[in-house]
């Protein structure tokens, strides 16, 4: 969705602060940067966002680009996450990203990779975060190895997510056991 369509000026004010804080140049700089103003964007505005963005889809979580740069790349993504719904383990493709939540609670799962045998790898969890609204992370490469659901039973929760340039395709771990899982490509798709 191009940025003309987004017309509240809170949202509007995020896309300029991440643009600049893109023009930092480094990861580290950069998703520091974009965290601080997600976190702003979410305390000053909780109405913000498109109304679209808070349907859930009935069998997965929902993924909504809401806003992408032509110049610099990134995207600006809104998941919704109905009750229990989540992710596999997955990467990023090797992108920096950083996730806030909107509304409601994530639990979120970061993962090390310890060892590759053939084209499978072992992913170890490290701990268990509990984000609730207004709290924001980031991931840089090679840390980027997550899964995220919503663990509510009832509330819908709805995450921003800010990509150094537009995802489509990510690798999911399909586990086989003892913490080895075998890689896969997935294809990642937007909803209306």
């Amino acid at each position: 969705m191009p940025a003309e369509r987004l017309t509240d000026a809170r949202i509007l004010r995020l896309i300029a602060a991440i643009q600049a804080a893109v023009a930092l140049g480094d990861p580290t700089r950069v998703t520091e940067a974009v965290r601080h103003a997600l976190c702003r964007a979410i305390r000053e505005g909780r109405d913000a966002l498109p109304e679209r963005v808070f349907r859930t889809h009935p069998e997965r979580y929902a993924r909504r680009e809401l806003f992408r740069n032509g110049e610099t790349g990134f995207t600006l993504i809104a998941m919704t996450w109905g009750p229990g719904q989540g992710t596999l383990i997955h990467d990023h493709a090797g992108l920096w990203c950083v996730e806030g939540v909107w509304s409601g609670t994530l639990e979120i799962v970061p993962y090390e990779l310890t060892a590759r045998r053939g084209e499978d790898v072992q992913l170890e969890p490290r701990g268990v975060i509990d984000a609730v609204a207004g709290s924001a992370g980031s991931l840089i490469p090679p840390h980027e190895y997550h899964l995220i659901r919503n663990p509510a039973r009832e509330e819908t929760a709805v995450s921003l997510h800010v990509y150094e340039a537009p995802m489509d395709r990510c690798r999911v771990f399909e586990p086989l056991g003892e913490g080895w899982h075998r890689p896969r490509e997935r294809v990642l798709h937007f909803d209306p």
